[in-house]
């Protein structure tokens, strides 16, 4: 992409909180920056990437073009790398994946968009497969209140993409569609368990008065638990049929999208006065 180009993308992104327009409407997108392996200067791009569990995969497919893009000769010299996803903005670990698990995740990702096996063949190369292995980013800079904002905003951006994704699915639920999400799944459950023991008996303690609307958040929480639970055990069918998929995230989103308005409603102009 031309650079001019990158830079709008770069500059939506950042000011959306990781949302774009235009063509790239509704994709998965990060902002990767690298050193430069010459210039030794931080070097940003878009990139396309896929969930994997607690990493994030990014291929060089350079829009089919025959090189590979500056950003993965980068990265080969020094993989440290930083990653923005539109919430957090963390240090990562590029790794080059290689053999089988290369083959075999490139594969998923084609199953589920054959554009990246046609910027394959067009580029007449194989297309380099990049695990980022975060470090923790820890928590979202600014109040703590407008950060537990960002956070769900970031679960209900998941949530759109991966209902986008099912309802645009062919026959059956492409393997990377399944990991999407199991990564929410995840997330979701080690937010939840945070909020339980951390959060939730911190504020108890300063604010008895909370002590009605945490017990139903915590409510909430089981139901949601629940939830993830039902979708995990459909998942793990070996054919799943998109329309059972979609009513299941359904569910799960009508849910989550009450909770989380109503934790905001209760928590976040609490936690942006400590």
């Amino acid at each position: 992409m031309p650079m001019d180009f990158n830079q709008q993308i770069i500059d939506e992104f950042r000011a959306n909180g990781g949302r774009v327009g235009g063509p790239f409407e509704g994709a998965r997108l990060l902002l990767l920056t690298t050193t430069g392996a010459r210039s030794g200067a931080p070097h940003t791009v878009p990139v396309g990437c896929l969930p994997d569990g607690d990493r994030v995969l990014v291929i060089a497919s350079a829009g089919g073009s025959p090189r590979h893009p500056a950003w993965y000769h980068n990265l080969r010299a020094d993989p440290r790398v930083t990653v923005e996803d539109g919430t957090f903005t963390y240090q990562a670990e590029a790794v080059v994946l290689t053999g089988e698990e290369r083959d075999r995740l490139f594969a998923r990702a084609v199953e589920q968009n054959p554009g990246w096996a046609d910027y394959e063949t067009k580029s007449g190369r194989v297309l380099p497969v990049v695990a980022l292995v975060a470090a923790d980013p820890g928590p979202p800079a600014g109040p703590m209140g407008d950060g537990l904002k960002r956070l769900h905003d970031a679960f209900r951006r998941e949530l759109a993409l991966i209902r986008a994704e099912v309802a645009a699915s062919g026959p059956r639920v492409a393997a990377q569609l399944k990991v999407n999400c199991l990564t929410l799944c995840q997330g979701l459950h080690v937010h939840h368990a945070r909020e339980d023991d951390f959060m939730f008996p911190g504020l108890e303690g300063r604010h008895p008065e909370l002590g009605p609307a945490l017990e139903r958040l915590r409510a909430e929480h089981a139901v949601v638990a629940r939830l993830l639970e039902e979708l995990r055990t459909l998942l793990a069918a070996d054919d799943v049929a998109p329309d059972a998929l979609l009513a299941e995230v359904e569910r799960l989103t009508a849910e989550l999208e009450a909770h989380l308005d109503y934790e905001e409603e209760q928590l976040v102009p609490l936690l942006n006065a400590l």
